[in-house]
């Protein structure tokens, strides 16, 4: 895996690429950007999900992915949420000046996705969701969801409290979660004018 570009205010950008023997990845993220998305991943979800992510949190997102989907979708899902959380730190940098902590409810339909979301430099995931059909299409396994937040979560070391109180379908179910995500993302990252420097006692995240 290589890292490129630097994160500096005012271009708050990361590039991952991840090779193994079961996926190639190369991830790009612009945080300032206008929502400006080109996914491909081989798994039709799961580029519709990274969409909402990229055009609801306003961030540039290319996502560009080579799996072994003759076994199944779960590599090539896992390993692009991985580099994704990887990039979406690199643009960070210093995070000083960001609101760092933000909060999203969303709706679709009959479900609801409320988001609230830390950039801690700590990782941590609290994930709740209803029972749900096993399979979106023929290739998205409902329980990656979860996954790809814990990889997500763990790479981008953030705090990440996701639930979803009620819902019936299971992409109104799993989309939700993302909108809420992208949201939550987009108002966190933020800058805030109130803060000056580091947003922690700590003097570091």
């Amino acid at each position: 895996m290589s890292r490129l570009d630097g994160a500096e205010r005012g271009k708050r950008c990361g590039r991952v690429e991840r090779g193994t023997k079961e996926t190639s990845v190369v991830v790009e993220i612009d945080l300032d950007g206008t929502g400006e998305v080109d996914i491909a991943t081989g798994v039709g979800f799961f580029d519709h999900m990274l969409a909402q992510l990229g055009k609801h949190g306003s961030f540039d997102l290319t996502v560009k992915t080579i799996g072994d989907l003759h076994i199944d979708s779960h590599h090539t899902i896992e390993d692009t949420a991985i580099a994704l959380g990887q990039a979406f730190r690199e643009a960070l940098g210093d995070m000083a000046g960001i609101h760092r902590f933000a909060d999203a409810s969303i709706p679709l339909d009959e479900a609801l996705a409320q988001v609230t979301v830390d950039i801690a430099g700590r990782p941590y995931l609290v994930h709740s969701e209803p029972a749900m059909a096993p399979m979106i299409g023929p290739d998205y396994d409902t329980t990656m969801t979860r996954h790809v937040l814990e990889s997500f979560v763990a790479n981008a070391r953030i705090c990440l409290h996701v639930h979803v109180p009620y819902g019936r379908n299971a992409h109104h179910i799993v989309e939700a979660q993302f909108k809420a995500l992208a949201r939550a993302l987009r108002d966190a990252v933020a800058f805030d004018p109130k803060v000056h420097g580091i947003p922690s006692t700590k003097g570091s995240l």
